[in-house]
C-alpha cells in the first residue's frame, strides 16, 4: 500500500527543504519528492525527515550479554578477559535463542534510527563445534531476524580459523566460529541463495589478522572479488605488539602493504595507528568502522577521528557488542571522546558549522559505502529508509540545528522509522516490540539458567 510522509523540513541531497511531501512506492523505494507543498489527507506528518543511518558493525548475539561482564576478577580487567565471558555466553545459545536475541537488537536499532545493519556474524556451528545439518543454520537465523523486524541487512559471515598470529590452532572457546576455506566457500554459496530481499546484501568478513593467515586472506579476496570486505584490525595495543613480534609490521601497515585495500573494505576499529597508517587508510578509500560505545566499554582507546577526517578519511558507525543501542549516542560519543582528549569543543564539525550535521552526513555516507547500500539520500528511486524526528519545541531555525539538538540535546527524538518502505516504528516504538521483547526475555531466562 502506497504511503506518503509530510515533513515540515527534510534533509534532501541538495540540503534542507521546507514543507516536503515524500511518496513511498510498494517496491520499497521512494517514488516522488515534492517541496514547498501542503500536507494532504492521510499523510504521516513529522517535524523533520532524514535518511536512516546504516549500522555497519553488529554482533547481534552479544545483545544478550549486555551488563553481564561488568564484574572485575582477581586480575586487571581488559578486552581479553571480557572475551572469555563472551566465549562462555556464545557457547550457550541455541539457534532459536540466537534469533530471539537478534530480533531484540534489531528492534532497538530501528527504534533509534538505524535502518540497515551489517551483521558481522561468527557464531556458525553447534555447541560442540560441529556443523549443523544446514551449514548456514545460524546465518539463516540472522537473516530471519532481519526479515521479521524489517531492518535492511548486509550479512557478513566471518571466516575465523586461528587463535593468534601465525596460524595458531583455535582454542576450545572458539569452536563454534571455525571454518576451513572450503567450508566457508560452501557457506557463502548457500547464503548467496538464501538472501532474497532485493535490498539486502552479502559480503565477507575475515575476522582479523589474528584469526586469518595472510595466505587465507589472499584466497578469500581472490574468491570473493566483489562486495564488502570487513575486518577487525588494530583494536588493542596487545594486538599491535603481537603483530610486530610475528611479522615485523603493525596490523594496518601489514594489510596496506600486502592487499589491495580499497573502497569496498571496512576496517573495524583501527584504533591504534601511526600517522602513516592513518593517512594510508584515508588514501585507500576504505571506511574506518568506528564503534564508540563498545570501544569505551572495552577500554579499546580512541580513534584519531579529527586528523583522519581532515585528510578526507571516510567513517561510519556500528553498535558492535550492542551493550547499548543508540544511533545518536554513537555519534555523540564519537565527538565527546575527541573533546575529552583535546580539551576542545566541536572538534569534528569539519570547520565552521554544525557538528551534529557534519557527523550525521559522514556516518550515513560512510555506512552506506561500507554496507553496499543501494542509496542513502531522500530522492526518487532511492530506498525508502527514513527517520521522522519529533520536535515538541519546534525552534524556528531548524535545519542542522535540529540534528544538533537530536544528537546533543534532549528534546528532539526519533518518532517514526521506515525501512524499505515499511513503517516499522511509530511513536518511538517498533510495531512488534511487545511480542519480540517477550520472546527475547524467554530466551534469556533459558540461557542464563544453564
Amino acid at each position: 500500500m502506497a504511503q506518503t510522509v509530510f515533513a515540515s523540513e527534510a534533509l534532501l541531497s541538495e540540503g534542507w527543504a521546507r514543507n516536503v511531501r515524500v511518496s513511498l512506492g510498494d517496491d520499497g523505494l521512494i517514488s516522488d519528492v515534492a517541496t514547498g507543498v501542503a500536507a494532504a489527507n492521510g499523510d504521516k506528518v513529522v517535524s523533520a525527515l532524514i535518511s536512516g543511518i546504516p549500522n555497519l558493525h553488529s554482533h547481534a548475539f552479544q545483545r544478550g550479554m549486555a551488563g553481564l561482564s561488568e564484574k572485575r576478577g582477581a586480575t586487571a580487567d581488559s578486552f581479553w578477559t571480557w572475551r572469555d565471558v563472551m566465549y562462555r555466553f556464545a557457547l550457550g545459545l541455541s539457534p532459536e535463542e540466537a534469533q530471539a536475541v537478534a530480533e531484540m537488537a534489531y528492534v532497538e536499532m530501528l527504534e533509534t534510527g538505524f535502518t540497515r545493519v551489517g551483521e558481522f556474524h561468527y557464531l556458525h556451528h553447534d555447541r560442540n563445534g560441529q556443523p549443523y545439518a544446514d551449514p548456514a543454520e545460524m546465518s539463516l537465523r540472522m537473516i530471519a531476524a532481519a526479515e521479521v523486524t524489517g531492518i535492511n541487512l548486509t550479512h557478513l559471515p566471518v571466516f575465523y580459523a586461528h587463535s593468534d598470529f601465525g596460524g595458531k590452532a583455535p582454542n576450545d572457546g572458539q569452536r563454534r566460529f571455525i571454518h576451513s576455506l572450503d567450508g566457508y566457500a560452501r557457506l557463502m554459496e548457500r547464503l548467496g541463495k538464501a538472501i532474497t530481499r532485493p535490498l539486502d546484501r552479502l559480503g565477507i568478513a575475515p575476522h582479523s589478522l589474528r584469526a586469518v593467515t595472510g595466505d587465507e586472506l589472499a584466497a578469500l579476496i581472490a574468491t570473493n572479488p566483489t562486495g564488502p570486505v570487513h575486518i577487525h584490525i588494530s583494536e588493542q595495543v596487545r594486538e599491535v605488539n603481537d603483530s610486530v613480534a610475528f611479522s615485523g609490521k603493525r596490523p594496518v601497515e601489514w594489510l596496506l602493504s600486502h592487499l589491495p585495500v580499497d573502497e569496498r573494505w571496512c576496517l573495524i576499529h583501527a584504533t591504534h595507528l601511526t600517522e602513516a597508517e592513518r593517512s594510508g587508510i584515508a588514501r585507500s578509500g576504505a571506511v574506518a568502522g568506528l564503534c564508540p560505545i563498545t570501544e569505551a566499554n572495552l577500554g579499546d582507546g580512541l580513534f584519531p577521528a579529527g586528523p583522519f577526517m581532515a585528510e578526507g578519511g571516510i567513517i561510519g558507525l556500528g553498535s558492535d557488542s550492542n551493550v547499548e543501542i543508540t544511533a545518536a549516542g554513537e555519534i555523540r560519543l564519537l565527538e565527546y571522546g575527541q573533546r575529552l582528549t583535546q580539551r576542545l569543543r566541536n572538534v569534528l564539525s569539519g570547520g565552521e558549522g554544525s557538528t551534529g550535521g557534519a557527523l550525521y552526513r559522514a556516518c550515513v555516507a560512510g555506512g552506506a559505502q561500507a554496507l553496499a547500500a543501494p542509496g542513502h539520500e531522500i530522492v526518487a528511486g532511492a530506498p525508502a529508509d527514513l527517520i521522522g524526528l519529533a520536535d515538541p519545541v519546534g525552534l524556528p531555525a531548524g535545519g542542522d540545528q535540529t540534528l544538533d539538538r537530536w544528537v546533543f540535546g534532549r528534546d528532539v527524538a526519533v518518532s517514526e522509522v521506515w525501512a524499505a518502505g515499511q513503517h516499522l516504528v511509530s511513536g518511538g516504538r517498533h510495531k512488534d516490540r511487545e511480542r519480540i521483547e517477550a520472546g527475547f526475555s524467554k530466551a534469556m531466562r533459558r540461557v542464563l539458567a544453564e
